[in-house]
This record gives C-alpha cells, sequence and structure tokens, in this order.
C-alpha cells in the first residue's frame, strides 16, 4: 500500500468508534456503554482543566455523554469522535460556568489534549434564529423525563439538579448514604438519557 494512501487510513481507534457508534444509533445500549467506559477517563481530565469540584465534575460528565448521545445522529464520522465529543464537553462546561458566573481560564487559550488542542466554540446565535425554540422544545422533554421518574430518583434528580444541593446535602437530608445518593443520581440520568433517546427515535 502507498504510503499516502496508508496515512489516510482511520486508526484503529477510530474506526472502533465509528463501529460503535454505528451499533448505537441502531439501538445497542451495550455500544454506548462501551464509548462511554472508553471516553469517560479521558473526558474526566478534560473537564477537570476548567472545573475544579469534583462534584461538578462528575455531573458535567454525565451530562455531556447525555448531551451527545442525544446529539448522535448528528455525529459525522469523516471526523474524530473523539475531537467531537471533546468540542460538545467544552461548550458545555462553558454553558455551566457561566450559568454559575465562575472566574476561569481565558476561553480564548485552547486546551492541550492528547489528540491535540481543542479551542473553545461558543456558539453563534446570530445564524441559529431557531436556537431559543430548540433549546426550549429540549428542555421541555427533559422536564417530562423528569416528571416520569420514579419516586426515589426523581427527589434526587430535582434536589441535584434543580435545587443545586451537593451530593452530601443531599445525604444528609434524605438521611442516605453518600454512594446510595451516587448511585440513584447516576440511576437517574440514565433513565433520562433513555427517555430522550427514544423520544428522538420517535420523532
Amino acid at each position: 500500500m502507498p504510503k499516502g494512501e496508508k496515512d489516510n487510513q482511520p486508526s484503529q481507534s477510530s474506526e472502533q468508534d465509528r463501529l460503535l457508534v454505528a451499533r448505537a444509533l441502531e439501538g445497542d445500549q451495550g455500544a454506548y456503554q462501551e464509548l462511554m467506559d472508553k471516553y469517560r477517563g479521558a473526558l474526566t481530565r478534560h473537564v477537570q482543566r476548567m472545573v475544579r469540584r469534583q462534584g461538578d465534575v462528575e455531573d458535567l460528565v454525565q451530562e455531556c455523554f447525555i448531551k451527545a448521545f442525544s446529539a448522535l445522529t448528528s455525529y459525522s464520522s469523516s471526523f474524530a469522535f473523539s475531537t467531537w465529543l471533546y468540542r460538545i464537553a467544552t461548550n458545555h462546561t462553558i454553558d455551566f460556568l457561566r450559568k454559575k458566573k465562575l472566574r476561569t481560564m481565558s476561553i480564548d487559550q485552547p486546551i492541550l489534549t492528547k489528540d491535540g488542542e481543542v479551542e473553545f466554540e461558543l456558539p453563534d446565535s446570530s445564524y441559529r434564529p431557531d436556537r431559543h425554540i430548540v433549546e426550549d422544545q429540549r428542555n421541555a422533554l427533559i422536564r417530562e423525563a423528569i416528571e416520569q421518574l420514579p419516586e426515589k430518583y426523581h427527589r434526587v434528580i430535582v434536589m441535584r439538579h434543580q435545587q443545586e444541593k451537593s451530593y452530601e446535602e443531599i445525604a444528609a437530608e434524605l438521611d442516605l448514604p453518600l454512594g446510595t445518593v451516587k448511585a440513584h443520581i447516576f440511576r437517574a440520568r440514565g433513565l433520562l438519557y433513555k427517555h430522550l433517546r427514544d423520544k428522538r427515535h420517535m420523532m
């Protein structure tokens, strides 16, 4: 094989990602889990470069996976899945920091990852006049999904994301072990993702 042709071949990791994404789009739950297992560590380190509070990092990483999987049909295999995932994580984390009004690093500086530099890309609403409508629809779907959660999951998600309580505060208020609270929140997010994914397939 000519050298130039070989250089243009996708890496083994990228090819694996492409196959996993294809399986995930067909509804294979195992493929979603494999992608999460593969990138959870790297994505955690990526978010930690911008957010220091570990509880927030864990939340953001899980939310990034939910956001990415909900938008998986928009992913193009002509780009590395890892780059696409990092970009979602970066923009989602910036949105979180803006909401919290926290001071952080300059958004003009790229972040160094093992795949190279990833620059912050801030959404420009000027070319997306429907952006707020789409966001409102997405938020309505999330609210609907939260309302359908079993009570034990519903209450921890509301306390964590609407009341913005820490894991420790939730554990104390509900008189539950900290590990149980974290497990309930993780399970609740999984159910929310499944609800959003099923809704996406019905559209």
